[in-house]
């Protein structure tokens, strides 16, 4: 079947093709650090060669990546992929087939939408209650189990509302999986940005039907290396999905995992996450005060990552947002209906000084004033 594009992709390509905005209310990832600080850490006579390396990525990369995730597992129970949407993408063209069933939560990340139309698979949503701060009920998950299911795709923290799922309702569905002998799929690609509640496990290391994926994108701010990875204890699953993506992306990008080991080292992680998890909650408070303040708004504020879900009264959020993109305010936040919530808008805490956060609050501020 066709894929289709989503509807995040798509208000993306049709509003930032040209006359770029001055203000980001919504950047998703932590302020993106310059190559000049991995310099010192490459070898110059690094060979940009794939051959002679491992096709499921550099061994070193993979330990850093089970080591970020407190795993003790093999090392090639790692594939090193193009960022963690390639690692999902490969497992739904793997795992799930046409006529199956695909659990998911409602909002979530799109992707498992696209994949389950193009495959010809059904997605059953579980609605998060916004009124319980957009929490995921484990036995509603379990309700929308049938004979058919095959998969269940989550992400923790939430994309887009940034709720956790604690380790004890992590467990409760990893305990649903082994029962079933269901994949549960977790991508985990803000993990290290909490801001509370402490990091949950691994998926990979709960139940052998649990899949991670993740990437150096968005706590780290290398969305630009199209470094990711998934875990899974499953040797046929990583060796099937190492195959497919040779039909892909191919083999590595030597450049890219070479600059994420050194990212992902412990102390350099610590201190880039220490820094981003700074710049993060100091732009947190300021999103809280602002959506205090302003009566038309509402949020519950983020456990953890970098965006949250704000309802907006009195105007649907693509008219608002369409607005703002618009002189005077040129500035640019997602609206809601990226996620099928038409009276939200998606609100961020990335970006760094670039994004302009604080004029853009002012722009969105007499935008409410003035609009619907």
């Amino acid at each position: 079947m066709k894929v289709t594009i989503h509807k995040l992709f798509d208000y993306l390509l049709e509003t930032t093709a040209s006359d770029p905005p001055e203000c980001f209310i919504g950047f998703s990832l932590a302020r993106s650090p310059k190559l000049k600080d991995f310099l010192p850490d490459l070898d110059p006579e690094l060979s940009l060669d794939w051959n002679g390396k491992s096709f499921l990525g550099l061994p070193g990369l993979r330990q850093r990546v089970l080591d970020q995730a407190v795993l003790s597992l093999p090392l090639d129970s790692v594939l090193v992929t193009a960022g963690a949407a390639e690692a999902n993408y490969l497992l739904f063209r793997q795992l799930v087939q046409a006529g199956d069933e695909i659990v998911t939560e409602a909002p979530g990340w799109p992707q498992a939408g696209v994949m389950a139309r193009a495959i010809g698979a059904r997605l059953v949503d579980v609605a998060r209650d916004e009124a319980r701060g957009w929490w995921l009920d484990p036995e509603a998950v379990a309700r929308a189990i049938t004979p058919r299911t095959r998969m269940i795709f989550l992400t923790n923290p939430n994309n887009p509302t940034g709720r956790l799922i604690p380790e004890a309702e992590l467990r409760a569905l990893a305990a649903l999986a082994d029962r079933h002998g269901l994949w549960l799929v977790v991508d985990e690609v803000y993990a290290g940005l909490e801001w509370g509640p402490p990091r949950p496990p691994s998926v990979a290391g709960l139940t052998p039907y649990g899949i991670t994926t993740g990437s150096v994108s968005k706590a780290l701010g290398l969305q630009g290396l199209r470094t990711g990875w998934m875990i899974c204890r499953n040797p046929q699953v990583i060796r099937d999905a190492m195959i497919l993506r040779e039909n892909g992306s191919e083999i590595m990008n030597t450049l890219g995992e070479h600059i994420a080991e050194v990212a992902l080292r412990p102390e350099r992680l610590a201190s880039a996450l220490a820094q981003a998890r700074a710049e993060g909650a100091e732009t947190l408070d300021l999103l809280d005060r602002f959506v205090a303040a302003e009566p038309r708004l509402s949020w519950h504020r983020p456990e953890a990552g970098l965006i949250g879900l704000a309802r907006v009264a009195g105007i649907d959020g693509e008219s608002l947002a369409r607005a703002l993109l618009k002189p005077p305010y040129r500035t640019f936040l997602l609206p809601g209906s990226a996620y099928g919530l038409p009276h939200h808008i998606r609100i961020g805490a990335g970006g760094g000084p670039e994004a302009r956060i604080n004029e853009g609050l002012e722009r969105l501020s007499a935008a409410l004033h003035t609009i619907g």
